[in-house]
């Protein structure tokens, strides 16, 4: 029996553990999201990159930059650890 087929809805239902994130930081630089995802992880934040597959793949000719994304409970603690150490 297939499980996919028996019961599809389940394979969508919401995760109660899923995080949502807002948005830190957006950038071209690789060294500054690098250096701010050390920064967040010296704190103890986890943060994620999004779109850093999509630069590699159009060219890498800084078009779309990433983001630095942070969980929705963290994001007034990383904004304040960005601002002390000058990042914009």
């Amino acid at each position: 029996m297939n499980l996919a087929a028996a019961r599809p809805r389940d394979r969508f239902r919401r995760n109660d553990s899923v995080k949502t994130v807002k948005e830190l930081l957006r950038t071209n630089d690789p060294v500054e999201i690098s250096w701010v995802c050390a920064l967040l992880a010296d704190a103890g934040i986890e943060a994620a990159v999004f779109d850093a597959h999509t630069s590699v793949v159009e060219g890498s000719i800084g078009a779309i930059p990433r983001r630095v994304t942070v969980a929705d409970e963290d994001f007034a603690a990383a904004r304040r650890i960005l601002d002390e150490a000058g990042v914009d």
